[in-house]
């Protein structure tokens, strides 16, 4: 079944036509949980053809990434909402941890049928379910790809101060009574200032798009539990703890001014990886799949020409 996807009114011109033909729209159900995906089929398939399977990051669903998936039409993509986000339930049993996302990776390439030749991109946080995944199973995937990866330690450094802010935020509205605590979650004004900070780009229609796509789809969570238990995982793992196991060639694509995985971060990761390309995109941030999706992509198809099947 072909499905458009519903869009804020402010994004047309930024996501192409032609994405919505290669679109179909699916649900699975994997250990009880109702899995939506959506699959962008190769305008014309190649022998660089690969299929390449989407992790988004906390708060996020597969909207974020349409903008890269719209760049690569000789790519097949498979973007899940994560369990716990968008259109997908949060999990029938068990806490939402970046192990048990790792479980959810492995149910879904089985119920998918994808093989170890399947690229494995994740995106922030995406970017530490990915890279746990892979260093927990090795050969599952090659070879992967992480954009503004999560290289280091939240809750340390110049942004530790930040973190811990964000985190006494999300237990709060956890303990808060139930309306008063979606309200806070789901506030327009501080989802806003969330938008602000991650957006460098000085184009105002450009900031006028992303802000339009985080205010319809960062608060599209199932409950205040799973959000908080995704957020603890998302802070207290990273990267660089299981770098030394990620020996299938991986790409960092970076943003030159992200103040979330900063770029010396980014360098020490890099050094850490047995097999790495590490890309970085001047004068953005955290929001390279919005603001740069063309350069991500070209990154994307020249590592995965030199890395074929």
């Amino acid at each position: 079944m072909k499905t458009a996807h519903p869009q804020p009114s402010s994004t047309p011109s930024y996501i192409s036509p032609e994405l919505e033909t290669r679109t179909t729209a699916s649900v699975t159900e994997l250990d009880g949980t109702a899995v939506a995906y959506w699959t962008y089929e190769p305008a014309r398939v190649t022998p660089d053809t690969r299929t390449i399977l989407v992790i988004h990051g906390f708060r996020g669903d597969h909207h974020g990434l349409l903008r890269v998936a719209d760049q690569l039409p000789g790519m097949r993509i498979i973007m899940p909402d994560l369990p716990g986000f968008g259109s997908s339930e949060a999990f029938a049993a068990g806490p939402h941890t970046v192990e048990r996302y790792g479980r959810f990776i492995t149910d879904f390439m089985a119920a998918l049928d994808l093989g170890p030749d399947t690229v494995l991109l994740g995106h922030s946080f995406g970017s530490i379910i990915a890279a746990h995944f892979v260093a927990a199973h090795p050969g599952a995937v090659n070879p992967l790809i992480l954009i503004n990866p999560i290289a280091a330690p939240a809750l340390e450094g110049p942004k530790g101060i930040m973190t811990k802010l964000a985190v006494l935020y999300y237990r709060l509205a956890a303990r808060l009574p139930r309306a008063l605590g979606l309200s806070l979650l789901r506030s327009p004004l501080i989802v806003r200032v969330m938008s602000e900070a991650m957006a460098k780009t000085g184009d105002k229609e450009l900031r006028r798009f992303i802000h339009g796509q985080h205010h319809a789809y960062f608060s599209a969570f199932a409950n205040r539990e799973s959000l908080l238990e995704s957020f603890t995982a998302s802070v207290g793992s990273h990267v660089a703890e299981v770098a030394g196991k990620l020996t299938l060639p991986v790409l960092l694509i970076a943003g030159e001014k992200d103040e979330i995985a900063t770029l010396p971060d980014q360098h020490r990761l890099a050094a850490l990886l047995p097999d790495c390309s590490l890309k970085v995109i001047p004068g953005v941030g955290h929001l390279i799949h919005y603001e740069t999706p063309g350069p991500a992509a070209r990154f994307i198809s020249s590592f995965l020409k030199d890395h074929p099947a």
